[in-house]
């Protein structure tokens, strides 16, 4: 059976993923080499409409890598959450792709075109790329100038499906329809200000756009894999986890966790809100388990060195939580042994003088303490003295440093 997601390092060893990777890329620049896209005259002449070879071999390379993508995810080889998605500065990216594009039209080369014109010893690509590492000199040199512009307008992962609250498989349709209508609009730019018969064209790109487009309804019939998917996926490796309790942490070990400064805490309480008024942890988050989904993109774009905890009165909610977190591949996720009952029942000294008593009969998930204020966070018990209690527990917190990269480029 093929694991999910597939991971390349488990059927390979670690150099032999790396000769891959080295492989992609060596294919990925002789694809580009023999293309001609080490010219820069033909580069430069699809601004004229004259050419448009570059616009419909990275169109086309895009659209083919979306549907792999989302076919991969769908059929349970990919998980679409671990793919590093550049985050959105809305403004600072307008001006970016006008300066790149300007670029673009002047020297005739992108980045990536420019390498190979580089690897293959043209003249002038030699100077575009050294004119790039100038830039990319000046432009460390008066980012502070403009950081505010710069790191402004930031929208985070955003995508398609979150601009138009689409389901996936209907963007890939969409986006697959319009790629084929720009493909022959293209042709026909080309015959008006190129002189170029299209006629004369391979008859099998017709084919090819069928079959995208048949690949693209597929995906949109198959869908993509939902929560409960991934879990059932996931749940004869992580299942242990839980069987065993290792993902649930002692109430000593998120007190030492509080004043571990390497780590960025985060801890979330998916109780009701009338509960979390009346006491929660200093700097906890309040968010219902229905309100989770919503902020998985969030969660995952946190820094590597982020420990979530999950907390409820018990540890019932809080578990379906953790299930919902890992199976949407959020890192780093524990659970709160006990909950907040078991807070209240270690640090019990720091709250005598605000809990009325306790319930002896509260149910599952039933906070076990009255109060006679909603004070939140206001009280000791909320951040209790670090130097006033020392625990012995099992440690369970064990950051996992594999990430996503932190950057992406182009072609």
């Amino acid at each position: 059976m093929i694991p999910f997601p597939l991971h390349l390092e488990s059927l390979l060893t670690k150099p032999l993923t790396y000769l891959v990777f080295l492989l992609i890329g060596f294919l990925f620049g002789y694809v580009l080499e023999i293309s001609g896209f080490n010219h820069s005259p033909s580069l430069a002449s699809q601004f004229y409409f004259k050419d448009l070879r570059v616009f419909k071999v990275f169109f086309t390379a895009i659209v083919v890598g979306m549907l792999l993508l989302f076919l991969s995810s769908a059929v349970g080889l990919l998980d679409y959450n671990l793919i590093w998605v550049n985050p959105t500065y809305l403004w600072s990216g307008i001006v970016g792709g006008l300066i790149m594009g300007f670029g673009f039209i002047l020297g005739g080369f992108c980045p990536g075109t420019s390498l190979v014109a580089l690897a293959t010893l043209k003249i002038d690509g030699i100077f575009f790329v050294l004119g790039g590492l100038v830039g990319v000199f000046l432009f460390g040199e008066t980012v502070d100038f403009y950081k505010f512009f710069f790191n402004g307008s930031y929208y985070g992962r955003l995508t398609l499906m979150d601009v138009f609250n689409l389901p996936a498989g209907i963007v890939v349709i969409l986006v697959t329809l319009m790629a084929v209508f720009m493909l022959w609009g293209g042709e026909k730019l080309e015959k008006i200000y190129g002189n170029k018969d299209p006629k004369k064209a391979p008859k099998a790109r017709y084919y090819g756009a069928g079959v995208l487009v048949i690949v693209a309804v597929a995906i949109a019939i198959i869908g993509q894999p939902t929560t409960a998917d991934r879990w059932n996926n996931l749940e004869s490796i992580r299942g242990d986890d839980l069987k065993n309790r290792e993902v649930y942490v002692h109430p000593g070990e998120l007190l030492d966790t509080f004043h571990n400064h390497k780590l960025n805490l985060v801890m979330i309480d998916v109780r009701n809100e009338a509960d979390f008024n009346l006491f929660h942890l200093l700097d906890a988050e309040n968010l219902l388990p229905e309100e989770i989904q919503d902020s998985i993109d969030e969660f995952i774009a946190l820094p590597a060195n982020t420990v979530i905890v999950v907390m409820s009165n018990d540890e019932v909610t809080s578990t379906e939580v953790w299930k919902t977190l890992t199976a949407q591949a959020v890192p780093n996720v524990y659970i709160f042994s006990g909950g907040i009952n078991n807070w209240l029942e270690t640090f019990s000294t720091s709250v005598e003088d605000i809990v009325c008593g306790k319930i002896t009969r509260a149910g599952e998930e039933e906070l076990h303490f009255e109060f006679n204020a909603a004070l939140g966070s206001n009280c000791p018990a909320a951040y209790p003295d670090h130097d006033l209690y020392h625990f012995e527990y099992e440690k369970k917190i064990e950051l996992d440093l594999k990430r996503a990269p932190v950057g992406g480029g182009c072609g």
